[in-house]
């Protein structure tokens, strides 16, 4: 672990000195954009940094209204609550879910999705989903899963849903996509297969790409209606006004910064391409790195930091990836890239 007084951006200073960061989850990196810094001050000062009442008092701020609204726009989706943080809105997503079957988690489902006491499979999963969900009623079961694995920097492959013929509520965690994948950053929600015995709920914390304190729900009005009367909306204090303000007034930043990771992550494919140490993502800006803690050390002497822990466990291989954002410079992909090059080839 190395600590730091600084928030990292396409650098880090650690131990006085200044590294290249390719880790974090600030995949657009508007956390250090001075227009996007403005936009949270301009709503400070208009808002002040929090609004002090409860979503169901008789006074409502209108602006959650303007930012639940710009999300359905976004995601092509009927209706949405946001929370203060994307755990905050998953447990209040799953715990709807609940209430609607038995939820049956995919591999890998975040804990901010997990209730207590959940079994979490490994292994080929959709299959035995498949088989069970369409030998029961009609919402017998909920499914339960993430968007992306972004320790592995791979999509994950909803195909299967296609072929459900009972009606299922399918619950979402879109963390890692939203801002990311899609056309406008929409997020998995594009790449969710149509299926008119499903619907969907789609949850997500604003605090990755975005790189504002948050969480959101979308999906059907029904739903999002019965979630709204839960003690997780109505009695938990709101998101950020100020945050909610900038992100509305953002989108051209979010824009050009999404456009700029594209060229990043496809000029780093480019100059890495045949390096078999190296999986590539097609979607996503992750890169995963063969090799144990030695990568790590010789990036580190280089002034260099990639993400690196041990997963699923503390006993567990170290897991090393070079992520990468909208703040690198095309020189530091080269750079990177470059010490890749000579470590795997020594």
């Amino acid at each position: 672990m190395h600590l730091t007084d600084q928030t990292p951006g396409r650098t880090v200073v650690i131990d006085n000195r200044e590294h290249l960061f390719f880790s974090g989850f600030a995949y657009l990196g508007v956390h250090r954009s001075a227009q996007f810094q403005a936009l949270i001050a301009a709503g400070l000062g208009r808002y002040g940094s929090l609004f002090p009442s409860s979503r169901i008092a008789n006074v409502q701020l209108s602006l959650y209204d303007e930012l639940e609204h710009a999300f359905c726009a976004l995601q092509g989706q009927q209706a949405a609550a946001c929370f203060s943080s994307g755990y905050l809105a998953g447990q209040a997503a799953i715990r709807y879910g609940q209430t609607k079957g038995e939820v049956l988690y995919a591999p890998g489902t975040h804990p901010a999705l997990q209730l207590p006491g959940a079994v979490v499979p490994t292994g080929d999963w959709a299959q035995w989903a498949l088989e069970r969900i369409n030998q029961k009623p009609d919402h017998t079961y909920v499914i339960a899963a993430d968007s992306v694995n972004p320790l592995t920097a791979t999509v994950n492959d909803f195909s299967a849903l296609q072929h459900i013929n009972r009606k299922t509520l399918v619950i979402i965690d879109d963390s890692h996509g939203i801002g990311i994948l899609g056309e406008d950053g929409e997020g998995i929600i594009s790449y969710l297969p149509e299926n008119p015995h499903l619907h969907y709920l789609v949850t997500a914390s604003t605090g990755k790409a975005y790189s504002m304190e948050g969480g959101i729900i979308t999906g059907k009005a029904a739903d999002i209606a019965a979630i709204k009367r839960m003690p997780a909306f109505t009695a938990s204090t709101p998101m950020m006004p100020a945050l909610a303000y900038a992100w509305l007034n953002s989108q051209s930043i979010y824009a050009e910064a999404r456009r700029k990771l594209e060229q990043n992550a496809q000029y780093f494919r480019d100059i890495t391409l045949g390096m078999p140490q190296l999986t590539q993502a097609e979607a996503l800006p992750m890169f995963i790195l063969n090799g144990a803690q030695e990568v790590y050390d010789y990036l580190l002497h280089h002034e260099t930091v990639i993400s690196s822990f041990r997963y699923p466990s503390p006993d567990s291989p170290r897991l090393n990836r070079v992520v990468l954002s909208a703040l690198h410079l095309q020189q530091d992909l080269e750079t990177v890239a470059g010490l890749l090059k000579r470590y795997y080839s020594a």
